[in-house]
């Protein structure tokens, strides 16, 4: 792997910068060095309060991943095949196996693109619990500033589940349009010579068509997550990564400062930017299989299973990334209709966090991955999980 910003000044060809990060090869520096190139806020741990992990190392190279090419890669090949930068798997609350490269290590945090929604949607659960924030309130209730535009008569639920119908077009290889206006506005794209800054929450003022009704099929659409955020904030009057600090970060026992992204003005970036070590993200996994611990509320956890609509999910845009599995999708998760049911986050260029609640089993996994969406890497990584809990629950 070719060096990146390893000499003084880097030289022209190894200069990761806020034009180049999440591209190959680039995004293998540039994902876990977000806070160098991105401004960020912090989301610190509690110091007295680590919720310890205690190492069972095994060998998992005997288990065979199809590759739907007609062959089996060996674990430990399946890693590099799949642009792994950091995964932990946990049995039992144990880790039983670690793995980095790229200059990760157990203490670096690496961004987690779309999980980042599904840490939104713990949080939104721990608020929903404290009854600080309502499902079935309308959107503009909380934030007037949105009325006028597609966001109008949809409710948080929806916001929560990805059926609002909101014309936005979530293509992350697009070169222009609203999807580079959006990334402008949250810092993740420079400018052109001559644009004047912008910043999230003025964006949403340009989101003004409609797809359909509110409540219809999935509608994956990133700044309904970055609506969500502002909403919690309006709600609770408290910062955004004030409340993941307090009510996810610090209570879960995680050993390492967490941080997300933000615009020129402080709004986070809640669809996509927040940055974490992969112990603590599996740590957040652990907290699932262990019922919530009091910091979520248990039947929130049980309706991310049980709750997504099928038809939602089969009739929407995002089923066609994830063939052959019978997948739902309710508040920022994805749930895998298994005989033993997964829960899990997915971010682009291959991020995950997977909690199989019954057999005790979390995986968390970090890449960097050339393509945003690549449908034979999200199959080959769903194969080698279903490997995984066959040979965890089998030993």
């Amino acid at each position: 792997m070719p060096k990146f910003m390893h000499s003084f000044p880097p030289e022209a060809q190894s200069q990761v910068t806020l034009a180049n990060w999440r591209m190959a090869p680039f995004n293998k520096w540039g994902f876990h060095h977000v806070r160098e190139i991105v401004p960020s806020a912090n989301i610190p741990p509690a110091p007295d309060h680590t919720a310890e992990l205690q190492s069972e190392l095994i060998d998992l190279n005997s288990i065979k991943i199809d590759d739907s090419a007609g062959s089996s890669l060996p674990f430990n090949a399946f890693l590099p095949h799949s642009h792994t930068d950091g995964l932990v798997i946990l049995h039992r609350g144990n880790i039983v196996f670690e793995h980095y490269t790229n200059g990760m290590t157990a203490h670096t945090p690496h961004i987690l693109m779309s999980v980042s929604k599904s840490m939104l949607g713990l949080l939104a659960g721990a608020l929903v619990g404290r009854g600080e924030l309502d499902p079935e309130r309308l959107v503009t209730d909380i934030i007037p500033e949105v009325a006028g535009t597609a966001y109008d008569g949809a409710t948080i639920q929806h916001l929560l589940d990805m059926r609002v119908g909101i014309d936005f077009d979530e293509d992350y290889l697009a070169t222009s349009g609203p999807i580079i206006a959006y990334r402008k506005s949250t810092n993740w794209n420079p400018l052109e010579p001559g644009e004047v800054p912008s910043d999230l929450r003025s964006f949403f003022g340009q989101l003004t068509q409609k797809s359909g009704p509110h409540g219809g099929p999935i509608n994956y659409v990133s700044p309904n997550c970055d609506l969500l955020g502002w909403i919690m904030e309006r709600a609770s009057g408290r910062r955004y990564c004030d409340l993941m600090s307090e009510l996810l970060w610090q209570p879960l026992g995680a050993a390492h400062s967490a941080y997300i992204t933000v615009d020129r003005l402080g709004a986070p970036r809640c669809a996509g930017g927040m940055c974490t070590t992969t112990r603590d993200l599996a740590r957040v996994g652990q907290m699932i299989v262990r019922g919530g611990d009091g910091i979520i509320p248990e039947n929130w956890l049980n309706d991310l299973a049980q709750n997504g609509d099928p038809d939602a999910w089969k009739n929407g845009n995002m089923a066609q990334d994830f063939p052959e599995l019978d997948v739902r999708y309710r508040n920022q998760w994805y749930a895998q209709q298994e005989a033993s049911p997964l829960l899990f986050g997915f971010g682009i260029h291959g991020q995950y966090l997977i909690v199989d609640r019954r057999n005790e089993i979390v995986i968390a996994k970090f890449s960097s991955q050339p393509i945003p969406i690549d449908v034979y890497q999200i199959m080959l990584t769903m194969r080698a999980v279903a490997q995984v809990v066959s040979y965890l629950t089998d030993r």
